[in-house]
């Protein structure tokens, strides 16, 4: 499997990468928040600029991301705006969400655009070269917050990410059961074992799903999202809790090959 590194951090090897989300509602709070995850010291932020009630238009978007990267030095950035339908808190028009994801890769201070599949395919190849043609990687990602599809509808939508050339493969269900869970982490397990060629990120929110979050990597997640403070989805857990237990289970992995 090939690795994606963004400034120094390799996801795809070693323990899972915790990414902390930026939640604010001004640029205020947004800087606030970025200047907290430097003591905290996750892997890598998200702003989330659907919290965002300041406007997006491209000068504006591209002072806020200036000012993001001048808070968090070398520390990876990832740009979301998730869209009403996928959880997010406003809605937006493919087209305009497209553009919106172009403008923050080409404003030279994010690291990777994390782009909804439910946006559309033409909208998606669209999206997704031009992010990579600003020279930054690609986050295919799908969300459902109202339940957790069939196993081989998951690894349907992990496989068409990577044939789309998302270079990280992301999805977050809701869990109604245990046995949701499950099935999440199957269809990750079974997408790094024989189609994915690059990293996934498997996550079931909300309490229930705690365990993905927190052994994901068992089944090949390579990304794991945590909270200082507001969280982005529910079942997040502090970064500090967060990075504790990942690494825990890293190093358990790690002995129990070398003792096999």
């Amino acid at each position: 499997m090939r690795t994606v590194k963004l400034r120094g951090v390799e996801i795809g090897a070693g323990a899972p990468k915790v990414v902390v989300p930026i939640v604010g509602r001004t640029r205020e709070a947004i800087l606030a928040q970025a200047d907290e995850l430097a003591a905290l010291r996750p892997d890598m932020a998200e702003w989330r600029a659907d919290y965002c009630d300041d406007r997006l238009d491209e000068p504006a978007l591209t002072e806020t991301l200036r000012a993001l990267r001048g808070a968090l030095g070398e520390m990876p950035l990832i740009f979301t705006f998730r869209t009403a339908p996928q959880g997010g808190e406003k809605p937006l028009a493919p087209e305009e969400y497209t553009a919106l994801n172009i403008a923050a890769a080409r404003s030279g201070c994010v690291d990777a655009v994390d782009f909804e599949l439910a946006a559309g395919e033409d909208w998606a190849r669209r999206g997704f070269d031009a992010v990579h043609a600003a020279g930054v990687a690609v986050i295919g990602s799908s969300h459902d917050f109202a339940e957790t599809p069939p196993k081989d509808e998951l690894i349907a939508r992990f496989r068409r990410m990577q044939e789309l050339g998302a270079d990280i493969l992301k999805i977050a269900v809701m869990p109604r059961s245990r046995a949701d869970v499950l099935t999440l982490l199957a269809a990750a397990e079974e997408t790094t074992r024989l189609w994915a060629d690059r990293p996934v990120a498997a996550i079931s929110m909300s309490p229930l799903g705690i365990a993905s979050r927190l052994c994901g990597e068992a089944f090949g997640s390579a990304l794991t999202f945590g909270a200082a403070g507001e969280t982005s989805a529910p079942g997040q857990l502090p970064v500090g809790r967060l990075k504790t237990v990942t690494a825990i289970v890293h190093d358990a992995l790690n002995n129990q090959k070398a003792d096999a």
